[in-house]
């Protein structure tokens, strides 16, 4: 069954015979703000189903699961709300189930099987979920895997009914199937190159990384920019991998709703003008270097707001600060901004929020320093919204001479930027066009058709 809606992928009729079968982990899918890993899983699942392959998806619950079909349902979509609204507190019974999972982690593990549809209405996650034929659960799965990785240095071997032919592993995760061909995805090193500003441990990320260099069948990635890294880094034979890019796919609904009623949404609903406002979106984290945004915004004195929608970060104590000092914060989706705020903070919103404010933003603002791929930058391009982005990472790779560079490193050069591309309406109608024109080398056809050759090269 599919969770999913349709979306603008290609309609191409299946192969009759299904080439294989694939697992994809379901890390972040069931989380109540949207991620990266799960965008990119998303993306998996539904080209890998138009290819014709048997799809599977192993999600880690906080629940024991439940042999009962339909009480399992149930508590997954239960646990969703659970996990995420109320505390979760330490009990006796919690760390019990810890220490028996450690134990059974020594031995394969088996995910039970998970139906959809039979009780839960679940078309309010229609956006959220992965298409897939067949899914899985277990018991806190990756943060056992993860445990347990910590502990031996093994990862985690699971096992399926039926079993599958590749597991795909959507980042790097301490999970195999012994009887298939395992793959990892590593969009980037940010973690490696950028140490100082993420939390994790950077002696787990690396051992990680080349348990994986090691034992893999295949490694994943989207640019030839971390291609090259991962190659020189990991000493990773070139055959051994693979960059097919990314792709952006959007509910057709949400690309064909009128311009007005785009602006009359954004109006009421955040208070600002169609084109009238610069946006940046994604993790509120150092590598963004949103602290450093703010302050060439501040002095680059343009005339309209600039509107960060984010999602939670870790080690971001400069960018709260700037954002307590100069931005006004709505947590919450659906509260009007008061007017005249020169910069507007939303937590999160979902997909058709997303879409319509990339719609409605003169332009996008997004000067990393690093990154893997880009993808907001990807989004805004494929929707004709002029950006303004770094000459660094894979950006320069993805964008060509379709967007206006900056040096992320310097806020003077930021702020020029800003003030031009807020100013000069003919260059934002230039990038516009070049923007859609560089966004279609990255269309969802030609990733099927990278995907269908990495796939077919592993069978």
């Amino acid at each position: 069954m599919t969770p999913a809606t349709a979306s603008n992928t290609p309609d191409v009729s299946s192969p009759v015979r299904t080439p294989g079968r694939i697992i994809y982990n379901g890390l972040n899918l069931t989380l109540d703000q949207g991620t990266g890993i799960a965008g990119y899983t998303r993306l998996l699942t539904r080209v890998a189903r138009t290819l014709g392959y048997d799809v599977g998806v192993v999600y880690g619950t906080a629940f024991t699961p439940d042999t009962d079909p339909l009480l399992q349902e149930v508590l997954f979509f239960d646990q969703m709300r659970a996990s995420h609204h109320l505390d979760r507190k330490t009990t006796l019974g919690g760390t019990l189930n810890t220490i028996i999972d450690q134990v059974r982690h020594n031995f394969t593990v088996k995910p039970l099987p998970l139906r959809f549809g039979d009780a839960v209405i679940y078309r309010q996650y229609a956006d959220s979920f992965a298409e897939h034929d067949r899914a899985f659960v277990g018991r806190n799965l990756f943060e056992n895997a993860n445990k347990f990785f910590d502990h031996t240095t093994n990862f985690t071997d699971l096992s399926f009914d039926p079993a599958p032919d590749l597991l795909h592993c959507t980042c790097p995760e301490p999970l195999r199937v012994r009887s298939a061909r395992n793959i990892y995805t590593i969009k980037d090193f940010s973690i490696l190159q950028k140490p100082d500003e993420t939390l994790e441990s950077k002696r787990k990320t690396l051992r990680l990384f080349k348990k994986i260099a090691d034992t893999a069948d295949h490694i994943v990635t989207v640019s030839e920019t971390s291609k090259r890294d991962i190659i020189h880094t990991l000493k990773v034979d070139e055959n051994r991998v693979t960059n097919t890019y990314q792709a952006v796919v959007f509910p057709q609904k949400y690309l064909e709703r009128p311009e007005q009623a785009v602006a009359n949404y954004l109006d009421g609903f955040y208070g600002l003008e169609m084109h009238g406002y610069l946006l940046f979106f994604g993790a509120l984290e150092p590598k963004k270097t949103v602290d450093r945004l703010i302050d060439a915004f501040l002095s680059s004195d343009v005339d309209i707001p600039l509107v960060l929608v984010t999602a939670p970060g870790g080690h971001n104590r400069d960018e709260l600060n700037a954002l307590g000092e100069h931005g006004e914060h709505k947590a919450r989706v659906g509260v009007r901004n008061a007017a005249g705020a020169r910069i507007r903070y939303l937590n999160y919103v979902g997909l058709s929020a997303h879409v319509s404010l990339i719609r409605g933003a003169r332009a996008v603002v997004f000067p990393s320093p690093y990154e893997g791929f880009a993808l907001p930058v990807l989004e805004a391009m494929m929707l004709g919204t002029p950006v303004v982005t770094a000459t660094s990472g894979a950006l320069t790779e993805i964008t060509g001479d379709a967007v206006l560079l900056v040096d992320p490193d310097d806020a003077e050069d930021v702020a020029r930027a800003l003030a031009t591309i807020v100013n000069d309406a003919d260059l934002r109608s230039e990038l516009s066009r070049r923007g859609t024109e560089q966004a279609a080398k990255f269309s969802v056809a030609r990733y099927r058709e990278r995907l269908r050759s990495l796939y077919a090269s592993l069978a």
